[in-house]
Parts: C-alpha cells; structure tokens; sequence
C-alpha cells in the first residue's frame, strides 16, 4: 500500500505560517515524522499562495528532500507551479492531479511526461464530478488510454475515484467502492484516493474514515493521500494489508509494531 503524507499543506492552520515564513525546521520536522510513520510520498501543497505558488512549493520539495530523502507528491493544478517544482525535485516524483478537463490535460501531462511522473488523474472532466460508478469508470478508461498514449507507463497512473460525503447522498460510498473496483479489476492501474470527504457532516468522523480505507482496500485500493500520524487509521491499514495478502509473511505489519506505529489495545 502507497502512503502519500498528505500533512503538509498551506490550506492547514500550522502549515500556512510556516510556509509563508519559509520554517524549514517546522517544516522538515512535519516531513520526517510522516516517513518515520510510513508515508512513501510526502505531498506538498502551496496552493492558498497564488503569486508565490512557483517559487514556495520548489522551496518545500527541497526543504523536504534535503531532509528526509523522500519523493514528493507536487499538488497543484498550476503548470507552472508543477514545472518549478518538478526542476528541482530528486528522483522519480508524483504529480497530484490531473482531470479529462482539456485544458489541465493539456497543461499537466507534457510534464509528466519530461519528467517521467507518476501522477493521479481525478475521474472527471469539464462536466464536473460524474453522479454513478458507471460514468466515472467511463472517464478513467479513457484517462488510462489517452495517458498511455501520451507516455504515461500504465503503473504510473493513479486514479483517483473522488470521495465525497455520504451524509448528502447515502450512495457516495458504494460509488468509490463501485469504481475502485473497476479500476482494479478491468483497467488493471492504480487507484488512490484521500479520505477525509468521505466523513464531512458526520461525528466522530475519524471513525467513519478509518473504516472506509478498509473497505477501499478491500476493493482493491492500492494508494492512499492520508496522515500516517494517525496511528489507529495506520494500524488499521497494516492489518487489513495482511489479512488481504499484500504484506508477505506479515513484514510490513510486524516491522511497524516493532517500530511502535501502532495504537496499543487496553
């Protein structure tokens, strides 16, 4: 299973200062934690610093690998942006995201391409976020195609099926799942997904998202965008891994207990 840290972005209230002082230290240390947790990518976002985005999410891709060594998820949909960043990242990066939307095809993909990216493309288009797992399957079996054709290596494409509350539509749920399967099963990639949508509206949301990645597992999710600071959410996701066969002779799991990445039981 991918974890991609999703903690360092400038939409979050401890973030945002950092980033606008340019605190390596705070930021290094938010970066080292996640893979010390297990995070494979470590995202960074910029996003809510429109005029600077460019020149502050390349200093937050060096300040992270500087530090930890670890790839970075570049999550913008600015072009110019992903191209600053992507100059100076070391090693095979993640672009976060993609759409079929013509235009952010058209602006993103070049560069997944010069830079041999992997990269999460969202299951929609221009026309918004499709209602039925149909639709979207729809969309991410022409993503797959369009991208392949372009150069994109078919284990580099993560789809994300794009979770959204089911405290407005009691469907939302099954429509991911419905999807991820698909993605899985018929188009033979990659999917990936955050969680946090899923459980907006609802209390005790950490409940309702930590069952939703085993569900998603379940149906063949390969990638999470999650906080592996969460020790329950990472407890969790080791042993759905190994009671679903994709830890070989519980290594993952037990090298994590090892390291004290779980929350013990009273």
């Amino acid at each position: 299973m991918l974890i991609v840290g999703e903690l360092i972005n400038s939409s979050r209230k401890n973030i945002q200062p950092a980033v606008e002082s340019r605190d390596g230290a705070f930021i290094q240390d938010v970066a080292s934690k996640q893979v010390e947790a297990g995070a494979g990518f470590v995202d960074v976002n910029a996003g809510t610093f429109v005029d600077e985005e460019p020149a502050l999410l390349s200093w937050l891709v060096t300040t992270v690998q500087d530090h930890t060594g670890c790839a970075c998820s570049i999550d913008s949909a600015n072009p110019k942006a992903i191209e600053a960043a992507l100059a100076v990242h070391k090693g095979k990066a993640m672009v976060n995201s993609i759409t079929l939307e013509e235009s952010r095809y058209r602006g993103i993909v070049p560069l997944v391409v010069r830079y041999g990216c992997k990269v999460v493309a969202l299951s929609m288009d221009g026309r918004g976020i499709p209602e039925t797992a149909r639709a979207r399957a729809e969309i991410s079996g022409e993503l797959v195609r369009r991208l392949t054709a372009d150069g994109v290596a078919r284990e580099d494409i993560y789809l994300d099926p794009l979770v959204q509350p089911i405290s407005t539509n009691s469907n939302n749920g099954t429509v991911v799942l419905d999807t991820i399967r698909f993605i899985s099963e018929d188009l033979g990639v990659n999917s990936i997904c955050g969680l946090s949508n899923v459980s907006y509206g609802l209390p005790v949301r950490s409940l309702v998202n930590r069952t939703f990645l085993v569900l998603a597992m379940g149906a063949g999710l390969q990638a999470a965008i999650i906080n592996p600071l969460d020790k329950r959410l990472m407890s969790l996701l080791r042993a759905a891994e190994a009671l679903l066969g994709r830890d070989a002779f519980c290594r993952r799991y037990l090298s994590a207990f090892r390291k004290g990445c779980f929350e013990q039981e009273q």
